[in-house]
């Protein structure tokens, strides 16, 4: 089969955005367990859960990238990509069902959460476009000067 990659790397706007909202995402979300009023313990869970989460979404974003450009993926590591993003999720969301904080406190958290996975997703699948972009630039400077070379 045929490796099928993106031509055209997403544009600057679109990299500087992504790039911006990760940073406000887990600033925000930080900045919010660092004046939380809940114990050390508690505010290390959630930094974990938040870490574990941009992790298992990188992951599972780059299983899912391989496997449409035809890359040998094994199929056990999708589906613990899988499993971990919504593991990781799934623990926010109990933590937060479980947590003695305000309504409007565990939104904030939830909405900051999910923003960083969106945008750490959105970042990674970025710099990829610009590698595989600069793959084939760099090949088709090679395969040019080869048929110059030939002429």
């Amino acid at each position: 089969m045929e490796k099928q990659t993106s031509t055209q790397p997403s544009n600057k706007a679109f990299n500087l955005a992504s790039l911006l909202v990760l940073a406000i995402g887990v600033a925000t979300y930080c900045i919010g367990l660092f004046n939380a009023s809940m114990q050390l313990n508690e505010k290390g869970y959630y930094l974990v859960i938040l870490l574990y989460g941009l992790f298992s979404a990188v992951s599972l974003q780059k299983s899912i990238r391989d496997k449409q450009e035809n890359l040998n993926t094994s199929r056990i590591y999708h589906i613990l990509s899988l499993v971990s993003t919504g593991s990781a999720i799934l623990f926010l969301l109990i933590g937060l069902y479980n947590a003695d904080l305000l309504l409007s406190e565990k939104g904030f958290y939830g909405i900051a959460y999910i923003m960083s996975l969106y945008a750490a997703v959105a970042v990674q699948k970025n710099l990829r476009d610009q590698a595989c972009h600069a793959d084939a630039e760099h090949n088709t400077e090679h395969l040019q000067d080869a048929l110059q070379e030939l002429s």
